[in-house]
């Protein structure tokens, strides 16, 4: 068995270095929630001297706050600030022999995509636009998995290894009891009934099915390292193969 294990980075923390040397795929921020064009090229140099594929991870334009504010803008400018940040990385990519593999939205504009058909369109159109040979990542059953499919894009449905779910296969919001899970065990039991059984228990118990193609470990997380080391021996563990 095979998964990708996917980090995102260049965000301003300082553990990117360690990560990168875990994961197989780097989603790297283009400047709106966090980072900048010098953090974007130094991320790039790192993923490349560690073997990991490089994706861009565009969001709404929202520094104060991440990139976790919900946002209702005209569909053009979100149309325009997608392209906008997946030509940037991919341009700084390219100068340094890297081919940009896939997208990713971040925080706010990832949730809302799930749920949001409209939103959701806006960004697949964006990826084609910019690239059609790019992979759309979002969350298992999502819209944007289904915007990604309508417009002939690779997808990758995306499981959360240190979040937690609601009965709907969503992530639970920020700020709600069982949002983040703060044990490497607690991670690690997750990420391989997910990947392994296809499914995810949510927070109220009931059993959820979701199709675990690519694994997100949050490079801002306290607990990053950790839980990244931990699930890699439980992968070693149970045979399975970590890549792109």
């Amino acid at each position: 068995m095979k998964i990708d294990l996917n980090a995102d980075l260049g965000e301003g923390s300082a553990l990117d270095d360690q990560l990168l040397q875990l994961v197989s795929s780097a989603n790297i921020a283009c400047g709106f929630h966090a980072g900048d064009a010098s953090t974007m090229l130094q991320s790039v140099r790192l993923a490349k001297q560690y073997g990991v594929r490089v994706g861009a991870h565009p969001s709404f334009p929202d520094r104060e706050n991440f990139g976790r504010t919900a946002m209702t803008l005209p569909a053009s400018d979100v149309y325009a600030q997608q392209l906008y940040q997946i030509g940037a990385l991919k341009t700084i990519a390219a100068s340094e022999g890297v081919a940009l593999a896939h997208v990713k939205p971040h925080g706010m504009l990832y949730n809302q995509a799930a749920r949001d058909r409209q939103l959701a369109d806006i960004i697949a159109r964006a990826v084609f636009a910019a690239d059609p040979g790019l992979i759309l990542v979002g969350l298992a059953g999502s819209e944007l998995i289904a915007a990604g499919q309508h417009y002939g894009l690779a997808t990758r449905e995306e499981v959360f290894a240190d979040r937690g779910y609601t009965v709907k296969g969503e992530l639970v919001p920020r700020g709600e009891p069982g949002a983040l899970l703060a044990e490497a065990s607690q991670a690690i039991t997750q990420t391989l009934q997910m990947v392994q059984q296809g499914e995810v228990t949510a927070v109220s118990g009931e059993q959820v099915r979701v199709t675990a193609q690519t694994v997100c470990l949050h490079g801002d997380g306290e607990h990053a390292l950790l839980f990244a080391r931990a699930l890699c021996e439980a992968f070693r563990r149970e045979n399975i193969m970590i890549t792109a």
